[in-house]
């Protein structure tokens, strides 16, 4: 029996500029009629764009019939960010179902969100659906101001300017923080030696239980700003049935991203 995650082709009715590297994208079209969300806040598609045959992976935004809302990063190069930031509209792609990995316990009693600029529509979209005391810091590259409207208002949100290197520095942030009372849920997504280091600091120095946190390395800084190529909802799942623990598993997941 095949498991080939089902397609879909959709049709790009609109582009809009959100900021000097983000751009939303709206797509629709009868080839998604078929598509449904999962309803995890955090769920990702596979999208090919024209004269690709590769899938890089993006944050559903939002999702009601006829319209899927992708927030993509552009940068100097990559299989969809050049394409992303031409006249894409009226040019037809391909969409993966959705997956998603935010598990958050039902009797957290906060929420911690950090990320880059790659993880912003995930946060975005986790702080609108979750009622619990939420708190994120964002590192981005590009204006605050530009950027102040994105997350919902309630959110208290600390931004933090990205390293004029480009360098990721979350991990050092990370390792900070003072953390709240009781027990909560971290969810964290960025550049995946970043958060290899997180991964291993969670679970050595804090010593939190694989349930209490979900950590995605959502690009690499060797080959430039990506989003992730490999679907880590397989990876995953096949650690959990071998037995490995959460730190083995993303390690299969970073070597399979190469």
């Amino acid at each position: 029996m095949s498991t080939r995650a089902a397609t879909y082709e959709a049709e790009v009715l609109s582009r809009t500029p959100l900021s000097e590297h983000l751009v939303r994208l709206v797509l629709g079209g009868p080839g998604l009629a078929d598509f449904a969300s999962t309803g995890v806040p955090d769920e990702w598609v596979g999208l090919v764009v024209p004269g690709q045959f590769q899938s890089r992976y993006y944050t559903v935004r939002s999702w009601e019939p006829g319209a899927l809302v992708l927030d993509v990063v552009v940068h100097d190069v990559g299989l969809v960010t050049e394409w992303a930031k031409g006249d894409c509209v009226g040019d037809v792609v391909t969409v993966s179902a959705p997956r998603g990995s935010f598990a958050m316990p039902a009797d957290a009693a906060w929420l911690m969100l950090v990320g880059d600029l790659t993880a912003l529509p995930a946060m975005a979209r986790i702080a609108e659906t979750t009622a619990v005391p939420t708190r994120a810091w964002a590192e981005v590259p590009d204006d605050v101001a530009a950027l102040a409207g994105y997350l919902p208002g309630h959110l208290e949100v600390d931004w933090l300017e990205q390293p004029g290197d480009g360098v990721s520095r979350l991990a050092d942030v990370v390792t900070d923080l003072v953390w709240p009372e009781g027990e909560g849920y971290f969810w964290m997504a960025g550049e995946s030696a970043q958060m290899r280091a997180i991964r291993k600091h969670l679970m050595r120095e804090r010593g939190l239980p694989g349930t209490a946190y979900d950590v995605m390395g959502y690009w690499r800084e060797t080959t430039g700003r990506q989003p992730r190529a490999v679907d880590p909802g397989p990876v995953y799942r096949a650690g959990k049935r071998a037995g490995k623990s959460d730190e083995e598993i993303w390690a299969d997941y970073d070597e399979a991203r190469g």
